[in-house]
């Protein structure tokens, strides 16, 4: 009975809502609504009403996004019969309808999130046997040996769980490849890691052949070893000490549980924010997904694997035949299939891991392509919507993840539409500058309200349209490609510790210069207009700021593709960890003040010191978070400087040995805690006027920095070609 009066509800409420959106009102009373219900929203927003007021400042958002829907599809198409414009217009049409279908799709998911599940501390009764996964394919021996020592030093029974290095860059098909210098290294890599593997006491294990890319690799792993959960960390990942005592718990109640995702951090940011130098102000693009999208998908049980900073079932792993490799992305489609199988996933939104992000624009491109890719690929082989097994909901969440990656598509035409108009008169759009003005403004002011209740201080405003637009220009033709082709994309490892080390544009940045100038000419064409044409001065005025609006984004790509210089790339991150620091055969009370992936900060306070000549190499020695006993980690001393009884010093860590290696894991890694204070610390919401404001300056500045670096690069090029 109680279902059926609610079933009658929602239903009269849709017949309302109907009614209200397709309700025939001339433009003043459209804009009288369209100024309360903005206001109404702002209102609640500002109020930071949550619960069911978010509701229903979101139903608001959603009633006005449905009107200006009807509007568009009703009064504002060209005449079929005029081709030369109907086409481009209905292209802009379908690019809109898309962005309202990801709204849609984005309100279910994430309307009303889970919140963060409580931190454990300590798992209770009997732990499972973890095998512990680190698929390798071209990382250096460095990066490698941080990522194991930090696995080893995971606060569990070291009976309980062994870590195995899955190395795919030394199988036996290399190491007898044809080309002799190709085999040589590949025996050499062999050789190397195998006696890092046994320093560490880590399992090493390779395979025949690369067959299936990281999917095989890791089925390799699960046919060599036995434990009952899998943990898998990316070879640049290392996991702090209670990463598995925060995660598997989760098993002992849920027998049909097969995934436990954690967030995955970063230490060194991405190319976007290094560029723009927000790496430390705004929380980065990852955050929107791991802080947000995975909590509301863990609503709906369809939390995916997210490759790594992960612990999975290996009964459900078994019933599934291993890791699914039909796409390039493994992770989410064997997430997809087990889910269809009906077992159940569990997101914990605490990072419990620190990893590396592409450094170059050139890889971070690489790397969203072949997500790009692999997305489309389970679009097209696996189709969510009728993928046997799933819920609704579920089958709602997976679109939203693969169609996400459609985004190019609209991005183009929204960035070329307003040309149609400025350079070849084509009407695209049937309506008056006031309408246009009165229903497509309104829409795009809700759209970012709605934006900001949702992802709130997780992503500042336009910058969502900064990240598209700059992958946007490079993944289209990858998208392109795999849907004329979808087998054939293939896998490949996005480059890890990277440095970008004299201030440079990228390999790829000529098309954003090209796109630049064209704007700039069609914005020089629609002021020209204005004094031609001045009968048609509303609608010019109006696709004028659309293409304004362009400019500024496309101008702030500049500075993104403009590579900043930096000596190291991960950045320093503060510990404040007393310590002693040793030189010679004399010790000093010091404290570490922040440390990286390379190297620490040193505050040493003996007066003494001051008076000893200082040399090239000493050690530190501090107490381990874990039961490792206390030794001496040799270090490099690269600078250093007094002020009064302090001295500050710069060292590079010079490890020797296999506890070398698990000390500085323990320095780096072995705290969660001070990821999530690093995120908390840049996690604030600046609203959508004070954001806006803040946009534009940092466009307007990237945009005199980039077209700078242009004209130093072509005066580079100059004096060579004259030569």
């Amino acid at each position: 009975m109680r279902t059926a009066f609610s079933a009658v509800v929602w239903a009269l409420a849709t017949l309302m809502i109907v009614l209200l959106v397709t309700l025939p009102i001339n433009t003043r009373t459209q804009l009288i609504a369209s100024i309360l219900i903005v206001g109404a929203m702002t209102i609640i927003k500002l109020l930071n009403a949550e619960g069911k007021w978010r509701l229903v400042a979101l139903a608001f958002g959603t009633a006005m996004v449905l009107r200006y829907v009807y509007w568009r599809t009703t009064s504002t198409l060209p005449p079929v019969n005029q081709l030369e414009n109907f086409i481009p217009g209905l292209l802009v049409y379908l690019a809109e309808m898309y962005s309202v279908l990801m709204l849609g799709l984005s309100l279910f998911v994430v309307a009303m999130p889970l919140p963060p599940r409580k931190i454990v501390g300590k798992a209770t009764g009997r732990l499972p046997t973890v095998d512990v996964f680190v698929p390798s394919y071209n990382e250096d021996e460095g990066l490698l040996a941080n990522t194991l020592a930090a696995a080893r030093n995971m606060d569990y029974p070291a009976d309980k769980f062994t870590v195995w290095l899955l190395d795919d860059g030394s199988t036996v098909q290399k190491r007898k490849s044809a080309n002799v210098a190709d085999a040589r290294a590949a025996e050499q890599r062999q050789k190397a890691l195998q006696q890092l593997c046994d320093d560490l006491g880590v399992r090493y294990l390779t395979r025949e052949r690369n067959e299936h890319a990281k999917a095989g690799n890791l089925n390799n792993g699960l046919a060599h070893s036995s434990g009952e959960l899998i943990a898998v960390f990316d070879a640049d990942h290392a996991p702090a000490r209670d990463f598995l005592l925060e995660t598997v718990h989760y098993f002992e109640n849920h027998p049909k549980l097969f995934l436990v995702q954690t967030p995955h951090f970063f230490l060194n940011p991405d190319p976007v924010e290094r560029n723009l130098r927000t790496f430390e102000k705004m929380p980065s693009e990852n955050e929107m997904f791991y802080g947000i999208i995975q909590r509301g998908l863990d609503k709906w049980n369809a939390a995916f694997f997210c490759g790594s900073a992960a612990v999975l079932n290996r009964k459900a792993l078994e019933v599934s035949n291993g890791f699914s490799g039909i796409s390039i992305t493994e992770d989410c489609e064997t997430a997809l299939d087990l889910h269809g199988l009906g077992w159940h996933s569990i997101y914990v939104d605490r990072p419990l891991i620190a990893g590396l992000q592409p450094a170059t624009f050139a890889s971070f491109i690489g790397q969203r392509s072949r997500w790009a890719q692999g997305m489309m690929q389970i679009l097209r082989f696996r189709f969510p919507p009728l993928k046997r097994g799933l819920s609704f909901p579920q089958r709602l969440c997976y679109m939203s993840s693969t169609l996400f990656w459609l985004f190019p598509f609209p991005r183009t035409i929204f960035l070329f539409a307003p040309l149609f108009y400025l350079f070849f008169d084509l009407q695209i759009f049937t309506s008056s500058g006031g309408e246009f003005l009165v229903y497509s403004l309104t829409y795009m002011v809700v759209n970012m309200l709605m934006q900001n209740y949702l992802y709130g201080s997780f992503r500042w405003p336009w910058i969502s349209e900064l990240y598209e637009y700059v992958q946007t220009v490079h993944l289209l033709p990858a998208v392109v490609s795999v849907m004329l082709n979808p087998r054939k994309p293939t896998f490949k490892v996005t480059a890890k510790d990277e440095s970008v080390s004299v201030s440079r544009l990228s390999e790829i940045s000529r098309p954003f210069f090209v796109i630049f100038a064209v704007l700039v000419v069609a914005f020089g064409m629609s002021v020209y207009r204005i004094y031609a044409e001045p009968y048609k001065a509303d609608v010019t005025l109006v696709v004028g700021g659309w293409n304004l609006l362009n400019i500024i984004i496309a101008g702030c790509a500049l500075g993104v593709v403009s590579e900043r210089g930096e000596r190291q790339s991960s950045r320093r991150v503060r510990v404040s960890r007393r310590c002693e620091f040793g030189i010679g055969d004399r010790w000093f009370t010091a404290t570490i003040e922040d440390v990286s992936v390379n190297g620490a900060a040193l505050q040493v306070y003996n007066e003494g010191f001051r008076d000893f000549s200082i040399q090239n190499v000493g050690k530190i020695r501090f107490q381990p978070y874990g039961d490792m006993p206390i030794s001496d980690l040799p270090i490099e001393i690269r600078n250093f400087d007094s002020i009064g009884d302090v001295t500050s010093i710069g060292c590079r860590y010079m490890p020797q040995k296999a506890t070398d290696h698990r000390l500085i894991a323990d320095l780096i890694f072995a705290n969660s805690a001070q990821w999530t204070q690093f995120q908390m610390g840049r996690r604030h919401n600046p609203g959508l006027l004070r954001g806006t404001v803040w946009f534009l300056g940092i466009a307007l500045y990237q945009t005199t920095r980039g077209l700078g670096y242009l004209v130093k690069d072509m005066g580079r090029k100059r004096p060579t070609e004259e030569a």
